[in-house]
């Protein structure tokens, strides 16, 4: 294998898009990462650049139909950020089109140094690295994109693209794993993981599935970055296909069983959880940090989901629409459920019961870091009587979803996670048309006004930013306030953040944990790095705490970080990180106040802290979010309420309560002129 790097189009007039999904400070990080690597390990780097001459006007029809004047030879905006300027060493292809080989010097530069494989990364996936990928696939290169070092302003274009190539041997891939895979990465510590325990790949029919052949996934405990728990296999498209064509099989008897059967199975589920309770918040402390408090409410909100979803399901799915028709709702039949790693046991169980009481049979694949706890569940709905087949597991990552959206034995899709995957789950499900509902976190905003009680405000939105480091998508991530109290509130929230619990999850009184992963401590680090040109003050009071040092060398700890931004076009403001991060904004009216607080492309929740009726009516009149609250923090919900964001926080039906029936079953008219309308 002689590999090159090709970094494509990472200009500054492209990168200042305000549309670039993921943005462009997170996609300049990770390629400085990958081109620094290169240049240490010797790997030849060649810089792609979209060059315009005003003398010799070569524009793409298309730009010069737009009268777009874009990469001007000799101007800031032709050239990249400076982390990514090239060496005098490494060569500079100029292109006017979209594919790098539209400049013969490429396919020359390549046969001289006798390359045969291209790693892509830059942007715009949907446009000149595809256009490239091609090229060079025509060229019989091996061709691998960098997946964490790539961009679009136009996300579900890429996520079209993205699955186009896959499909046409085009490789995406972690930066991380292409070093690796070109032999030269020494940087990851061999480790012992055959002594770990292994995950079933799946629980198909109610028997657990094992495969040691199958690519593994090493899960590493959030507390100790040192200890690997556990290791689970990714299936592949043959072995998602075996669990759908269960469940689809198992969905002919499931759909005419009685509903006192599935209300019976989910009863004695609610009961074992509530039995197993300490057990599973010891488990989500130990695999993913989550404070053990907080995930004793998780089970309990999980049980209320039940419930919940129990009372509902049990009302009438058939009623009159004229004195000749009926209208009825019937089950949609195999349901795909993909679910995130922060909630693993809430979030699933709010999806499985209603598909399960309306009797749609289920296939669900968890986030990675989440199976160990998915087969814990799968144990519990077996002894709680779930019938072979009627819900399916299976283990693996994107490439799994990807195969499990796509099976022809799925009916419908639903989704929790981040929002690019949510392009992909997009894509997929348009293409079939089956139906997808989707919540794609949000980056939550509350407004504070002056007439609410500051001290105690400042309480709740620092418990509602920072309870699990901030890994809800119902986290307060930024906070609006109004510049009459700024300076007052500033002061009390920095002393209710100091007074959170930030410790070990496995310690009763803990509020803050750790972060998912190293990898993810890092990502929050640089978020925060390059915001500090933009932030009027950063205080993160736990960095003198006595155990700093220790928490964060021995596990992903990062302490509870608040950011006054008031530039709203800044990463820290528009892009939810994650993390125990709170941004913090002054407003000099209400009306910006609202503005600031829509002024991002999420939508899921909103509060506000103000005892004003006229201000909680505008409030309510104009904020743009699916969950909006008064007087109380955006984190967490009622189990009765719909759940759902707008904008791009969410696809289709909201869940839970009344609103569960809307996603898990279709609409159907039935017309009998007799007079016996029992249909």
């Amino acid at each position: 294998m002689k590999p090159a790097v090709l970094l494509i189009d990472l200009q500054n007039d492209f990168l200042i898009s305000p549309s670039l999904e993921p943005s462009a400070g997170k996609v300049v990080e990770q390629t400085t990462k990958l081109l620094h690597a290169c240049r240490t390990l010797s790997i030849p780097v060649i810089h792609v650049w979209t060059t315009v001459n005003p003398e010799d006007d070569q524009r793409m029809p298309h730009w010069k139909g737009m009268g777009k004047w874009s990469c001007v030879e000799g101007t800031v905006g032709h050239t990249p950020p400076e982390p990514l300027s090239p060496l005098e060493s490494e060569k500079i292809i100029y292109k006017t089109f979209f594919s790098a080989f539209s400049n013969n010097d490429l396919d020359q530069t390549l046969q001289s140094l006798e390359i045969d494989t291209l790693l892509l990364a830059g942007v715009h996936l949907h446009g000149c690295i595809r256009a490239t990928a091609l090229d060079a696939y025509q060229r019989g290169f091996r061709v691998l994109v960098a997946e964490d070092a790539i961009a679009s302003d136009d996300p579900l274009h890429a996520a079209i693209t993205r699955r186009y190539m896959e499909k046409r041997a085009i490789r995406f891939i972690a930066a991380e794993d292409f070093l690796s895979l070109t032999g030269q990465d020494k940087s990851h510590p061999d480790g012992n993981v055959d002594v770990l325990p292994n995950l079933p790949y799946a629980i198909i029919d109610n028997m657990e599935m094992h495969n040691s052949v199958l690519e593994q996934i090493v899960h590493i405990s959030p507390r100790q970055n040192d200890k690997r728990l556990w290791k689970v296999p990714i299936c592949n498209e043959e072995q998602v296909a075996q669990a759908a064509a269960s469940a689809k099989d198992a969905w002919y008897q499931w759909k005419v069983s009685k509903p006192a059967l599935r209300i019976q199975i989910m009863e004695n589920l609610a009961s074992l959880l509530e039995k197993e309770l300490k057990i599973l918040a010891e488990q989500m402390a130990i695999e993913i940090g989550k404070p053990r408090i907080q995930g004793e409410a998780e089970v309990t909100r999980s049980v209320e989901l039940l419930r919940t979803a129990i009372r509902y399901a049990s009302r009438s799915l058939e009623a009159d629409c004229s004195k000749d028709s009926v209208r009825r709702y019937r089950p949609l039949g195999a349901v795909a459920i993909i679910s995130p790693w922060n909630n693993p046991l809430a979030i699933p169980i709010g999806k499985i019961a209603p598909a399960f009481l309306f009797g749609n049979t289920v296939i669900w694949k968890p986030a990675p870091k989440g199976s160990s706890l998915a087969v814990r569940i799968m144990g519990l709905l077996n002894l709680a009587g779930c019938p072979p087949g009627v819900v399916n597991l299976i283990c693996g990552d994107r490439s799994t979803a990807m195969s499990l959206m796509s099976d022809s034995n799925v009916d419908a899709v639903t989704f929790s996670g981040a929002l690019a995957a949510g392009y992909s789950a997009q894509d997929v499900c348009a293409s079939r048309h089956i139906p997808l509902q989707a919540e794609l976190g949000g980056n939550n905003a509350s407004i504070v006004w002056a007439d609410c009680d500051l001290e105690e405000t400042a309480l709740k939105v620092a418990e509602a930013a920072f309870g699990f480091a901030g890994q809800r998508c119902t986290a307060n991530r930024r906070v609006i306030v109004g510049a009459g109290c700024y300076d007052e509130f500033l002061k009390y929230l920095e002393k209710s953040v100091s007074s959170l619990v930030w410790n070990d999850p496995l310690e009763r009184r803990t509020q803050v944990g750790p972060l998912i992963s190293a990898e993810k401590c890092k990502q929050v680090a640089s978020v925060i790095e390059r915001a500090k040109t933009s932030a009027a003050l950063v205080f993160a009071p736990h960095r003198s705490d006595p155990n700093y040092a220790e928490l964060t060398r021995k596990g992903a700890y990062f302490p509870p970080t608040v950011i006054c931004c008031n530039d709203s076009k800044h990463e820290i403001v528009r892009e939810e990180t994650f993390g125990p991060v709170l941004v913090v904004q002054k407003a000099d009216d209400f009306k910006q106040a609202i503005n600031l607080c829509n002024g991002v492309k999420q939508g899921l929740v909103a509060a506000l802290f103000s005892h004003s009726k006229d201000l909680q009516s505008e409030f309510l009149e104009h904020t743009q979010a699916g969950v909006l609250k008064i007087n109380t923090a955006t984190a967490d919900a009622n189990a009765e309420a719909p759940f759902g964001g707008w904008k791009a926080s969410g696809i289709g039906p909201p869940e839970h309560g009344a609103s569960d029936r809307e996603f898990y079953t279709r609409t159907q008219a039935v017309y009998n002129s007799s007079q016996n309308k029992n249909v």
